[in-house]
């Protein structure tokens, strides 16, 4: 696997780390692909339970490599060719039946922000900047933001983002609903620091429980918009009756059994 992105797995936990810090974790072609096989081999794996996603460097992603994208890339299909390839990872994370946790110290723009919505729950810095900046240089916005911003935020302040030269501060952004918390640190560094290890707090509290539950609670919302409210409902009562015959609903289950007969007595 390609040194522009990191993957590790150890104890239920697989940890992708996007790592380009010298162009802001922005994506080029080497990047595009190895996203697509390393997010495919972290949720294809039987002993990944739960995935935390960060970044090297002083910022979470930039977006398309603009760079790369004036000097080696032959044009607009190509850029077509390459969106569709990071979109394939995008897929992996966001349809799959594992809890995606994100650290996004730094800035987030352009592309970024699709990648960070990958996330099920996003942690970010106090001192963070998250903004779309598409127009800034003539482009339309891709890698799922249009897909997955207004169901983050709503309509009208997803076209607030787009449509304006503007980054929305840490606590904006945890006002809005786009990300869950802002954590801070005594400097850049630090608070980059402290963002990773309160992601890790996040995946390793759903590893210590029903990780297959939350799973499929992350599943059964992110597939909702296929399909109808009432195939929905068929959808959670098939998913809680499966649920119910695997071991670790069973053990969970008896355990609250007896502890509410001990507490009736």
């Amino acid at each position: 696997m390609s040194d522009s992105i990191l993957l590790s797995v150890a104890d239920g936990l697989a940890h992708l780390t996007l790592n380009r810090p010298a162009s802001l974790n922005a994506f080029d072609a080497d990047l595009a692909h190895a996203w697509r096989d390393a997010t495919a081999e972290a949720v294809g794996r039987d002993d990944v339970r739960a995935v935390v996603l960060d970044a090297a460097g002083r910022a979470f992603c930039a977006g398309g490599d603009v760079l790369a994208m004036a000097t080696g890339l032959g044009g607009g299909a190509d850029i077509t060719a390459l969106a569709h390839v990071i979109n394939e990872g995008i897929v992996s994370l966001t349809t799959s039946a594992i809890p995606v946790v994100v650290a996004a110290h730094g800035t987030t723009a352009g592309g970024g922000l699709g990648i960070m919505m990958c996330g099920d729950y996003t942690v970010v810095g106090a001192g963070s900047k998250i903004g779309s900046l598409y127009a800034n240089i003539g482009l339309t916005p891709d890698l799922s933001v249009t897909a997955q911003l207004a169901r983050a935020i709503g309509e009208r302040r997803a076209l607030q983002l787009v449509l304006q030269d503007r980054l929305l501060s840490a606590d904006e952004a945890v006002e809005w609903g786009l990300v869950a918390e802002a954590v801070g640190g005594a400097d850049a560094e630090a608070e980059a620091d402290a963002v990773r290890e309160r992601a890790q707090e996040i995946a390793r509290f759903w590893l210590s429980g029903a990780a297959g539950a939350y799973g499929q609670a992350k599943r059964l919302i992110r597939s909702q918009p296929s399909r109808t409210y009432a195939e929905q409902l068929a959808e959670e009562a098939r998913s809680i009756g499966e649920a119910f015959e695997t071991p670790e609903a069973r053990a969970r289950v008896a355990g609250f059994a007896a502890a509410s007969r001990k507490s009736a007595h």
